[in-house]
């Protein structure tokens, strides 16, 4: 099986609020200091590498990872050859800034037609940082092929079709799709396995190829933010503020009376 997995480099959940700020032209959250917050690869991403590497282990077959971003995306791509994927590529121009979904999605197909012959295409069911979940789908899209969503299961049977158990709300949906498809895949998936440090040793020595718009004959209408569909009008980080009213009395009786009328002057009782 040869499989193209996506990945996405993205500031990691976890950061405080206060070490981030409001890029208001580019209308994206940053940090106010690099060297204090952590790139990642977005979760998801990591659970569509596992699922790879799980149906690569039952039949064969070769991993290719490939990131539109920053070139320290490339840093996210050894991770994922360092988890076990075989190669990777970077898709970095500036003509992809200001991506959305849409140019995302369509710069990432050419990239994949570029890399050749596929049998699964796997991502993750959303990405870590906006949660659109939409770029998968719209690689399939491109590409003309079918796309399972929500994917927490997937087995290959004979090389042509994949049996797969979506996670819905109800519970649990079994399908069959046959290939070439793409798998938005969940974290019922499974836990991405610890790289081990042969492995990690092994990944930083990996050449990483970047590829710009040329390079995938991109139409240049249809990346970056020339390609816009959705106009953002607004980010901010929300403000939280909290008071505290300390309620007393001359005895724990008298402290728990008064609490009782404040809490009922408050409507809370």
């Amino acid at each position: 099986m040869d499989m193209v997995v996506c990945v996405k480099q993205i500031i990691d959940p976890v950061t405080p609020a206060s070490l981030l700020e409001i890029d208001m032209n580019g209308k994206r959250a940053q940090p106010k200091n690099p060297k204090l917050v952590k790139l990642v690869v977005s979760d998801y991403d990591l659970n569509a590498v596992e699922a790879a590497l799980k149906i690569r282990d039952a039949n064969g077959g070769k991993i290719t990872v490939i990131s539109l971003g920053a070139k320290s995306a490339i840093e996210a791509i050894r991770e994922c050859i360092a988890m076990g994927a075989d190669e990777g590529f970077l898709l970095n121009d500036p003509f992809f800034d200001e991506s959305n979904t849409y140019s995302t999605a369509y710069s990432l197909s050419k990239a994949i037609r570029k890399i050749g012959l596929f049998d699964l295409i796997l991502c993750g069911v959303q990405e870590g940082d906006w949660d659109a979940g939409q770029v998968g789908s719209g690689i399939a899209k491109f590409l003309g092929i079918p796309c399972i969503t929500a994917v927490g299961k997937a087995e290959v049977k004979d090389n042509k079709r994949v049996a797969i158990e979506r996670v819905v709300g109800e519970g649990r949906e079994s399908v069959e799709v046959p290939t070439p498809a793409l798998l938005s895949v969940r974290s019922e998936i499974g836990a991405p396995r610890y790289p081990t440090m042969k492995k990690q040793m092994a990944a930083k020595k990996k050449e990483i190829p970047i590829w710009n718009a040329k390079d995938i004959a991109a139409d240049e209408t249809k990346v970056g933010d020339s390609a816009v569909r959705i106009k953002l009008m607004k980010l901010a980080i929300p403000i939280h503020e909290a008071k505290c009213e300390f309620v007393k009395g001359q005895t724990p009786e008298e402290a728990g009376s008064n609490l009782a009328l404040r809490l009922k002057e408050a409507k809370l009782i």
